[in-house]
């Protein structure tokens, strides 16, 4: 009896210090997935491989060092989100090749880049290889890299590749929205090359030599093959999505390359807009892209750039608002390439300040990247896992493409 009442009073004892009022003791406990997005975000080297804001300096010169009520980067909103590595994409028009203008455009966004950092020293600094970037972080500095979005500023001269490095390019987009003389585009109906010139060729085992990533956003499917065959080195997909989500956009990649891509050790780094990751937004920017040409030949004395700035307020007007995607659905790429290829080969590449008025609601600039974070933590993603989407993924690709470049024939 003794023994009975003293293990009856030990149970009555172990259930209040469980709290046994209507409770088990087993439940797990309440995670804070926004505080532990906060707390990863402000601790990692997060890398967004496709920001556009050196056309934004060309055109109305902000100030991104400080608050601006603006567009979607600057370096408080950065901060805020927790990214320190941008790289800023020096973008040429594929119109300029025929006038003759893409190189010297180019140089001048690098300069304006150069300035920004210059202007900024105690916040910025330009980024130029993976030891730099990872000084940088531990220094309190916001990495500045930059990459090349559109080869056309290589004007046919494989020297110009050696240039463009020295100037700080590390990756380049061999063509953009029209076929140029280095790769056919995934825009473009004019397929002159099959995929890459014999010139685009050459300029892809340049680029392996110099150390430069090469990244197969924005070109043809069949350049995409000949590039996968060519490099030596791993490439990217410096800001594309899953076509898995948007049938027959072949800006986006399907399964079987973004498997190719991972064999190669390559990444591909999701593009956040929402044409990008929904289709429904995609049909809707399909019918707005082709009302914007007809609009563009009713009106002889309007540019290209007048389609991504303006001409978006133009159509909603008449057909409403662009259906915006959500965190959800660019958080299903993420989770689409990591069944495709595991973890290590998807990354960011937001194409923030690129892509409009069509960023998902809770990824609208760059103080969002906590929201993503919370999304994969809450879809089950360890700390880990994370670290390596944010930004480990890209440097150790870019660390592959500096040490194949060592191995070869010197970039100096």
């Amino acid at each position: 009896m003794t023994n009975r009442l003293t293990c009856l009073l030990a149970t009555a004892t172990l259930l209040a210090a469980c709290g046994a009022d209507n409770k088990t003791g087993n439940e797990p406990a309440v995670v804070d997935y926004a505080a532990e997005a906060q707390r990863i975000a402000q601790s990692s080297i997060i890398i967004d491989t496709h920001i556009d804001v050196p056309m934004k300096l060309a055109m109305t010169a902000p100030d991104v060092s400080r608050a601006t009520d603006s567009g979607d980067f600057d370096y408080p909103r950065a901060v805020a989100g927790g990214l320190n590595v941008p790289f800023m994409s020096i973008y040429t028009p594929a119109s300029y090749e025929a006038e003759g203008k893409s190189k010297a455009a180019a140089e001048l966004l690098i300069d304006l880049v150069e300035k920004m950092v210059a202007n900024a020293p105690d916040k910025f600094s330009i980024a130029t290889s993976v030891a730099d970037v990872r000084s940088q972080f531990d220094a309190g500095l916001m990495s500045i890299p930059m990459g090349m979005e559109n080869g056309s500023p290589i004007d046919g001269d494989l020297a110009n590749l050696k240039h463009f490095y020295d100037r700080g390019i590390r990756y380049v987009t061999p063509a953009h929205s029209l076929s140029n003389h280095i790769s056919d585009s995934s825009y473009d109906e004019n397929r002159q090359w099959n995929g890459l010139s014999e010139f685009g060729k050459e300029a892809i085992r340049e680029m392996n030599r110099l150390g430069m990533m090469i990244d197969v956003s924005h070109v043809s499917d069949d350049a995409f093959w000949q590039i996968i065959e060519i490099s030596e080195a791993p490439v990217i997909a410096s800001h594309s999505s899953a076509r898995y989500f948007t049938p027959g956009f072949e800006r986006n990649m399907n399964d079987e390359m973004i498997v190719a891509m991972a064999e190669k050790g390559g990444v591909i780094q999701i593009n956040f807009g929402s044409t990008f990751v929904n289709q429904e937004s995609r049909d809707y920017g399909d019918a707005r892209s082709a009302a914007g040409k007809q609009y563009l030949l009713e009106h002889p004395d309007l540019t290209e750039a007048y389609l991504y700035q303006d001409y978006p307020a133009v159509y909603a007007e008449e057909h409403g608002p662009l259906p915006f995607a959500t965190v959800d659905d660019v958080l299903d790429h993420f989770d689409h390439v990591v069944k495709l290829t595991g973890v290590d080969h998807v990354g960011i590449g937001s194409d923030y300040d690129g892509v409009g008025d069509s960023l998902p609601t809770g990824l609208k600039d760059v103080s969002s990247y906590p929201n993503l974070i919370a999304g994969l933590l809450e879809r089950g993603y360890s700390e880990e896992d994370i670290r390596k989407i944010l930004g480990e993924n890209l440097l150790r690709v870019w660390d592959a493409v500096e040490s194949y470049a060592a191995t070869t024939s010197s970039s100096t």
